[in-house]
């Protein structure tokens, strides 16, 4: 069921859906999320069985300030207090070393857990009246497209679930994943926040994922972290990125018989069939995060086959939507 995310009752009943160890919807500045109270395992699981997703792979949780980092996290080295004082509440999470006997479950058995204050007003609110931190993965099936409305979650589960509705995410992909158990701050899942500006906010370079596992021989085995498999955030149809001329080659020799079929691009296309849906990709990133989920969800419910998606600018700005479309084309 959907409640209005501004009406007090609701995120009243919400809460105590958290405390009793039950589930809730609820939206994040970058996409829903379906949380359970971080601190019961039992809760937790209830989480992995209604995404279909593998126990081991761990689970964001999302605190109402810093402050409650401490009551999760057994130390934080001072790179990451200040990526946090830059960018919480925000599209950040980072990786802590885990408090030992805390949210073992939400944290996939691992030393190490991830933490994001959300920004919010609805999760903030939210997670205030829930006083614990809530484990939270996007609310939708286990590497599917991302929800960003409540109708979106609503689809993907039954009418049990209370689903607040913030409205559309502004955001619309997930947060930047910077891990800081290393001793140095390393970049595991891009999102609207750049590698330029980690870096100026916390003082020292940031790695990425690819250059950190040229040295993870000498640094150990990195930390799982949420959405970072290879396949991942993918709609029913197959999804395929080309370059603008590609796309319209392939428009131009299937002529009137192309059917199926979706393009997302910037570039103007010419399509000959009725059959062909197309939407034009925005000229910036933000916008193209904002809208990207939404996109490949409404294609989804039209029935297409494939969507055909232009190939993004090389500027980092788009690092953030590059990962998530090279993710959906690997499925």
């Amino acid at each position: 069921m959907i409640r209005g995310g501004t009406d007090p009752a609701a995120i009243l009943e919400a809460a105590r859906v958290i405390r009793a160890g039950g589930l809730v919807g609820f939206p994040t500045e970058t996409v829903y999320g379906l949380g359970a109270d971080a601190a019961s395992d039992t809760a937790v699981a209830g989480i992995f069985a209604a995404k279909g997703r593998p126990s081991d792979h761990p689970l964001i949780v999302h605190v109402a300030d810093a402050a409650q980092v401490s009551d999760y996290a057994s130390s934080v080295p001072p790179f990451a207090a200040r990526l946090m004082q830059a960018f919480w509440p925000g599209p950040l999470t980072v990786i802590l070393p885990r408090k030992p006997g805390v949210a073992a479950a939400a944290a996939g058995g691992q030393d190490s857990i991830g933490l994001r204050c959300p920004a919010h007003p609805v999760a903030l609110a939210f997670l205030k009246a829930c006083a614990t931190g809530v484990a939270g993965p996007s609310a939708n099936r286990f590497g599917r497209v991302s929800p960003t409305t409540a109708r979106h979650v609503a689809e993907e589960f039954d009418d049990t679930l209370l689903v607040l509705d913030g409205g559309p995410c502004e955001v619309g992909i997930e947060s930047s994943i910077v891990d800081c158990t290393r001793g140095r701050p390393v970049l595991l899942r891009p999102g609207l926040l750049t590698r330029a500006q980690l870096e100026a906010a916390c003082g020292e370079p940031v790695f990425d994922k690819d250059d950190w596992q040229q040295e993870e021989a000498a640094l150990g085995e990195a930390p799982r972290a949420s959405g970072t498999l290879a396949s991942h955030y993918a709609p029913n149809a197959r999804v395929r990125l080309m370059d603008a001329s590609a796309i319209q080659t392939a428009l131009d020799v299937l002529g009137a018989e192309a059917a199926h079929i979706a393009v997302y691009a910037r570039s103007i296309v010419r399509i000959k069939s009725a059959q062909v849906l197309y939407r034009r990709m925005p000229d910036d990133a933000a916008a193209t995060a904002q809208q990207l989920f939404a996109v490949m969800r409404d294609f989804d419910s039209q029935g297409v086959k494939l969507i055909w998606i232009e190939n993004l600018p090389a500027d980092p700005a788009w690092d953030g939507v590059r990962d998530r479309l090279q993710r959906a084309a690997a499925s």
